[in-house]
């Protein structure tokens, strides 16, 4: 038996290719996938012929027990792609057995009947004149926009202009920068945002927290996808846009900014495997790799070299102009990068050294940035490195990137969230993001730097990790040493596990790794967790707090208590 697991429609840039059209994962028995590929291809062949998209393709994708398929499409007709897609499908499942599919005749005057539905030749137009002036065309089922930041204009769907009547000298893209990665993307943003910022442009940001504009937040929520990115890029204000660019948004629609400065992949690390046909390191690593495809003539794709599954995966950019970061001076990949002529942004005894175009510059000292805490922070000093190679790379000045580092304290007002330090009469509190085993070991390596006589930990999961992620998250909290730990649940991510499961698979994997039971303890939702660990607390303990569920409330309890001057033993708000 063959079944969808999704199926959508891509107008950007993605995994298969660079088409705007349809795609949908399918599950399929191993020793059934490659007469069902063969299947489809004929049957989507001969109606995309029977429609008049004689130009356009098919691809397909192998992973595990199914497969991506996927078909190009003209850019209004992306709907009726995913009825073509599915109807391809169903056609090449019944030929091997499954239930029959509507035949190719009736499916074609149906499918028909839905492009002439869906036809927008003004869109088609419209797009044409973009690319032919090389400027940015973004498009939804509400609105269409040309240009970028200052040099955009938008209008409804329903009243798109004849290219003749734009004024096209008005229309032009910003500096643009895509971050992605596993770890360290919300952090890069705000960090880059910030030297911008410095440098005097107006700048707008897209990111898992918010959509900000020249400092105001016009919304909360996660907007790491393609509408963030359009909303920052159709706001007239922008001068330098920085686009958080998630895994999700390119698997599901495709890049929406397709004409980048510069793109940075932080870091690859065990999260969302096994989710839109994503089912190992490598493919997660060409996912993100995408950005790379976005970049301008003299633009660079920032790369981790101590991350050997980016180093593998980026084997396969012939022709993308990179710039290795490390905090290794003598790592082989950098040197070698450095050596042909290559740029390159490194670490070397405490200072920041920056390669462009065969002249090098020393930038300044990590301990210069705050958010590196004098260095502790490694994985934060792996965000700075990665900042200035972005920030040198988009044009901004030196002076510029220095002034924007040095001023960007990481607390919860620059930072929300992501390692915030709070101290208590003696006590300490760090309330981060870590939310996948990688983000989960930086934090633990940063904790293992601090004092503490004793250390707590609270930990919980979104439940669409399976359960080695969950015991791989466990055994990464484990190296904390805590002396006592507890778990949340976070209704808001149970995704399709019971109440309570997660936290017993993770109270299981603790207790395997060499916890005592009674160690462990259970808070009904994120913000009862941290009330409980601040409850527990004594001077001299740390406290390690990741948050997610309910961040604003816990960040506004330890605002709250250090304006109040709170220690260890003394009453909670109520």
């Amino acid at each position: 038996m063959v079944t969808i697991a999704d199926s959508r429609r891509v107008p950007g840039p993605n995994l298969l290719w660079d088409r705007p059209g349809a795609v949908a994962e399918i599950a399929c028995p191993d020793d059934r996938l490659e007469a069902f590929l063969a299947a489809w291809r004929a049957a989507a062949r001969a109606m995309l012929d029977r429609l008049g998209w004689r130009d356009e393709g098919l691809t397909s994708r192998r992973f595990p027990h199914g497969a991506s398929v996927a078909i190009s499409a003209p850019l209004d007709a992306l709907f009726t792609a995913t009825e073509v897609n599915e109807w391809a499908i169903a056609r090449a499942a019944e030929r091997l057995g499954d239930p029959p599919a509507p035949d190719e005749e009736s499916a074609a005057r149906v499918l028909a009947e839905r492009r002439r539905e869906e036809a927008r030749p003004g869109l088609v137009a419209l797009h044409a004149a973009a690319l032919a002036r090389g400027v940015t065309l973004l498009h939804d089922p509400d609105e269409v926009s040309v240009g970028g930041g200052t040099g955009s204009r938008t209008w409804p769907l329903g009243e798109i202009p004849a290219p003749d009547t734009v004024d096209w000298g008005a229309v032009h893209d910003v500096p643009t920068v895509l971050v992605t990665g596993s770890n360290g993307k919300t952090t890069t943003v705000r960090l880059l945002a910030a030297v911008a910022t410095a440098a005097g442009r107006v700048t707008g940001m897209s990111s898992t927290d918010t959509v900000t504009i020249a400092g105001q937040v016009l919304d909360w929520g996660d907007w790491s996808g393609p509408a963030g990115a359009r909303a920052v890029l159709r706001d007239r204000r922008v001068e330098f846009a920085v686009l958080e660019t998630a895994r999700g948004g390119i698997l599901r629609r495709g890049l929406a900014a397709t004409r980048a400065v510069a793109a940075i992949v932080t870091n690859i690390a065990e999260d969302h495997v096994g989710e839109w046909g994503v089912g190992d390191l490598a493919t997660l690593a060409e996912t993100k790799l995408v950005v790379g495809r976005a970049l301008l003539p003299g633009g660079r794709l920032v790369l981790n070299a101590d991350d050997p599954t980016l180093v593998t995966a980026a084997g396969a950019l012939l022709t993308t102009p990179l710039l290795w970061i490390s905090l290794d001076p003598a790592s082989p990949v950098l040197q070698t990068h450095l050596a042909a002529g290559g740029d390159g942004c490194w670490v070397d005894q405490g200072r920041v050294l920056l390669q462009r175009e065969g002249h090098r510059t020393e930038v300044m000292s990590v301990a210069e940035a705050p958010i590196t805490l004098g260095g502790a922070a490694r994985h934060n000093v792996y965000n700075l490195v990665g900042v200035v190679a972005l920030a040198a790379v988009a044009g901004l000045p030196l002076e510029s990137i220095r002034a924007g580092l040095r001023g960007f304290a990481g607390g919860s007002r620059d930072n929300p969230g992501r390692l915030n330090v709070y101290r208590f009469g003696g006590a300490t509190a760090i309330v981060d993001f870590a939310h996948n085993p990688h983000g989960m070991d930086a934090l633990a390596a940063l904790a293992a730097a601090l004092p503490a006589e004793r250390r707590l930990v609270v930990l919980g999961q979104a439940g669409d990790r399976d359960d080695q992620a969950l015991r791989e998250l466990a055994r990464s909290a484990w190296a904390l040493r805590p002396d006592r730990i507890v778990l949340k649940e976070m209704e808001k991510y149970l995704r399709g596990r019971p109440l309570g499961q997660t936290s017993d698979l993770l109270a299981a994997a603790f207790v395997a790794l060499g916890a005592a039971p009674e160690s462990i303890v259970r808070a009904a939702s994120e913000y009862q967790a941290v009330t409980t660990a601040l409850a527990w607390a004594r001077p001299g303990d740390l406290l390690v707090l990741p948050t997610h569920a309910e961040r604003g409330r816990v960040l506004a309890l330890m605002e709250q208590l250090q304006d109040a001057g709170w220690e260890p033993g003394q009453p909670l708000p109520p």
